[in-house]
């Protein structure tokens, strides 16, 4: 079946990547766990300690943001900058374009690593915020919405790779998209405290609905149906704009 061969090239086309990260487990691990944890303790402890009725309330809230936070970080910059790389100065992306395998398995390929990084990152932050705050649960359903999200960014890190002509195009990505994305998104607040027009402009924004749909499933709230929509919406552009980019960079 067509599908079962995609997933099989896929795995191939990030066979390089897997053993990459096997090997420097440790490593990979660690970096992508030190800026999540300086959040959690800066913005948690630090910032959520002079509220009013302690930080422990707070803390449980900024877990999932914090985690909704590393499925962007850690899935995108490995992603974008691993493409940017092989597209520009070994040219290796060009000879993996001409092999005879289909344009999906390119595009899942490239993500997987991505998404396994991310993915493996936020079940460790979930685990040391459950120690923290017993408010904060890990669930089936916070698994489903931690791979859709990491997988989603990861997606958007390969289109990023394959549109920048440049690292400092890269990097301008990052400060007027990433960046902001990363501190407006209710990641660290509550997006309804905003005014109404930066509310409408932030609800148009991924991360967002990636926030909303790993808090209200790690605190037991109500199931966000309209965030996991626009996520799956996300997941299905940014798919579709890396296949047509790398179709035609192979035609």
């Amino acid at each position: 079946m067509l599908i079962f061969t995609i997933l099989d090239e896929s795995v191939r086309v990030a066979w390089a990547d897997l053993c990459y990260f096997k090997k420097n487990f440790l490593v990979v691990v660690i970096s992508c766990l030190i800026g999540p944890l300086l959040y959690l303790l800066a913005f948690g402890y630090g910032l959520g300690s002079g509220m009013s009725g302690g930080s422990g309330n707070y803390i449980a809230f900024i877990i999932p943001g914090i985690v909704s936070l590393t499925t962007l970080s850690s899935s995108f910059g490995s992603t974008s900058s691993k493409i940017l790389i092989q597209r520009l100065f070994y040219m290796s992306f060009d000879e993996l374009v001409l092999c005879p395998i289909h344009v999906s398995s390119i595009v899942i390929g490239k993500a997987l690593m991505g998404t396994l990084r991310s993915v493996l990152s936020c079940m460790i932050i979930l685990i040391i915020g459950m120690i923290i705050s017993p408010a904060v649960s890990i669930t089936p359903l916070v698994i489903l919405f931690i791979i859709i999200s990491s997988f989603t960014f990861a997606l958007l890190g390969v289109l990023a790779g394959m549109l920048a002509k440049s690292n400092q195009a890269l990097n301008l990505f990052n400060s007027v998209v990433i960046i902001p994305m990363t501190f407006l998104c209710g990641t660290l607040f509550n997006v309804s405290s905003l005014p109404s027009i930066f509310s409408y402009i932030i609800y148009a924004l991924p991360l967002t609905h990636s926030t909303e749909c790993i808090r209200s499933a790690s605190l037991g709230w109500d199931v966000p149906y309209a965030s996991i929509a626009i996520m799956l919406i996300y997941c299905a552009v940014f798919f579709i704009a890396d296949y047509h980019l790398i179709k035609k960079g192979s035609s």
